[in-house]
């Protein structure tokens, strides 16, 4: 996800056991409310399932605490942790410059790149590095003119397609699954995406007329990682750093991570 923040409201909860026996500390742990698979979405029993929360389950079992999952839309999280609605973020959120500076960030859980995807026969799109040699751009530009792209709302591809992809029409999506949606219709040319969610849709019967476009270049703008979100000066922040190290160093991780990914989500 990999998402810049504003308005929004908690909807449901579940909670993710730390142990056996009951924790005597609670955590609230706000997780957006749209299915986000394979990181995160709600089965046909309304159980939460997917990479975040079986890491987040053993996070919370090292850290032993409750964790609590509070159902937030998107655009709300952020201010849902400021209002203390939230104790934390566990929900796919890039570690950006802009972001930290009104919430504070854990070290990072995992890194995927971004990814354009669009109609089969749509021509490839081509990037050239950036002249600083951070990151890389659209090589050519006028290629996206008079093209519209779905992004969802106040995330990384977002801004970066408002900072690069001037040529074309951004189309601004509360949700991936809709912009996805409006792709399959033919209403928008290109979605820009995290690749890993971008590729599980690739997996489905309606996107089969749908192909990667393009794996889109480290650019500053994506931030250094997914990481857990936490209000400014909360010790939380150290707690989670060392059990997300513990969890890492006792093989756990890469255990919970081999359920889902045949490649390293953790990144360098």
């Amino acid at each position: 996800m990999i998402k810049n923040i504003l308005k929004g409201a908690a909807i449901a909860a579940v909670v993710v056991s730390a142990s056996s026996a009951m924790a005597a500390e609670k955590l609230r742990i706000g997780i957006s409310s749209e299915a986000y698979p394979p990181f995160s979405s709600q089965n046909a029993t309304n159980q939460w399932e997917g990479f975040e929360i079986d890491l987040l389950a053993a996070i919370c079992k090292e850290m032993k605490v409750e964790c609590k999952i509070v159902s937030t839309a998107w655009d709300g999280i952020i201010p849902a942790l400021k209002a203390k609605k939230i104790d934390a973020i566990f929900s796919s959120m890039s570690i950006t410059a802009d972001r930290s500076k009104v919430i504070d960030f854990s070290d990072k859980y995992y890194n995927t790149p971004a990814e354009i995807i669009g109609k089969k026969d749509a021509p490839a799109i081509s990037t050239v590095a950036n002249p600083d040699g951070k990151g890389g751009k659209i090589a050519n530009p006028a290629d996206m003119a008079g093209k519209i792209i779905g992004v969802q709302t106040a995330t990384i591809h977002a801004d970066y397609a408002n900072t690069y992809l001037k040529g074309a029409t951004v189309k601004i999506y509360d949700t991936t699954d809709n912009h996805n949606a409006d792709l399959v219709a033919g209403r928008v040319d290109y979605a820009l995406e995290d690749s890993i969610v971008a590729d599980e849709f690739l997996k489905t019967p309606a996107a089969k007329d749908l192909g990667v476009k393009l794996i889109v270049p480290n650019d500053p703008i994506f931030g250094t990682g997914v990481g857990v979100g936490i209000r400014k000066g909360d010790k939380l922040k150290d707690r989670f750093n060392d059990a997300i190290k513990a969890v890492r160093a006792s093989g756990e991780y890469d255990a919970i991570a081999k359920r889902y990914f045949a490649f390293n989500v953790y990144g360098d």
